[in-house]
């Protein structure tokens, strides 16, 4: 038995030994066979549904190809309005977080001491440890009429937004937050000091400096991390039906696979954000912000 074993073990590795593709595909064939199955062809299977009808009189899925779902969507008021409320919200919440983690990245990556910046690390992350619905549902106790946010303001003669869009605009930018946080101080902390001492030294104000030396370098970080808050705002539907009254791409899809029980009209509504994440990639690559993911 043991020298049986020795030997089927030395003929596999004789086999692998200086075939290096070989020894890459065998790893990567399970990761990559479950990404092509899983991932891929889920998103086959949403593309060929969307060319799918109900019929008429008895309301079951006809599968045969028909433009009648994208007909409906593009002949819609209502659709293109919750098209334009999702990528609006999707943008501004983009905007927010950009705003917010620029300078916060950069007193990281480029003022902070060692320890400071590990703890402001651990305090960015933190917020991912938690459940998602437990913060949405923070914050809707937080904006709700009877809330925390309206009793502090009160006193003062005013009142929060309550629920709806700002809400729904708040909330995304809060979750997100990290997401734009983390590659912006990838990007900076990749900037080298000598180039802002450069500047100084050739008079480049504070200002200039940052406006002809930071962004242009640190551009290609933000791109990347707009791809997480732009993406994940455009597809939420938790969000949206927590915070707010409004009817967003998420919550006509779910509805749609639910309730409605119309399949092709989900389907060909969901390649709606699909076919935008991917012209925002090709744009994003152009930047070259997939250097800073």
């Amino acid at each position: 038995m043991g020298p049986g074993v020795d030997g089927d073990q030395g003929l596999r590795k004789s086999s692998l030994h200086g075939r290096p593709r070989l020894q890459l595909s065998l790893l990567l064939a399970g990761p990559l066979g479950w990404l092509g199955i899983a991932y891929l062809g889920s998103l086959a299977v949403l593309f060929v549904a969307a060319f799918w009808h109900l019929d008429s009189f008895s309301g079951e899925v006809v599968k045969g190809f028909s433009f009648q779902n994208f007909e409906t969507l593009w002949n819609g008021d209502v659709y293109r309005t919750i098209a334009l409320r999702t990528i609006a919200i999707a943008a501004a919440v983009t905007v927010t977080d950009a705003l917010i983690a620029f300078p916060i990245a950069f007193f990281m990556a480029k003022v902070a001491t060692p320890r400071a910046r590990n703890l402001l690390l651990v305090a960015v992350l933190m917020p991912l440890w938690s459940s998602y619905l437990v913060k949405v549902y923070a914050w809707r106790t937080i904006l709700a009429e009877d809330g925390i946010l309206n009793w502090v303001l009160e006193p003062f003669g005013l009142k929060g937004p309550g629920f709806g869009n700002v809400a729904t605009w708040l909330v995304f930018s809060y979750l997100w937050l990290p997401y734009m946080i983390i590659p912006v101080y990838a990007g900076l902390e990749r900037i080298p000091d000598s180039l802002l001492d450069a500047s100084g030294d050739l008079g480049g104000r504070p200002w200039m400096t940052l406006r002809r030396v930071i962004l242009p370098l640190a551009l290609p970080a933000l791109v990347a991390g707009s791809i997480f808050t732009f993406s994940l705002t455009l597809g939420d539907y938790i969000t949206p039906n927590l915070v707010s009254s409004t009817q967003f791409i998420g919550n006509v899809v779910y509805s749609n696979v639910g309730v409605a029980n119309n399949l092709p009209l989900a389907a060909a509504f969901a390649t709606v954000p699909v076919v935008i994440m991917v012209l925002y990639l090709l744009i994003a690559r152009r930047l070259g912000a997939f250097e800073s993911l």
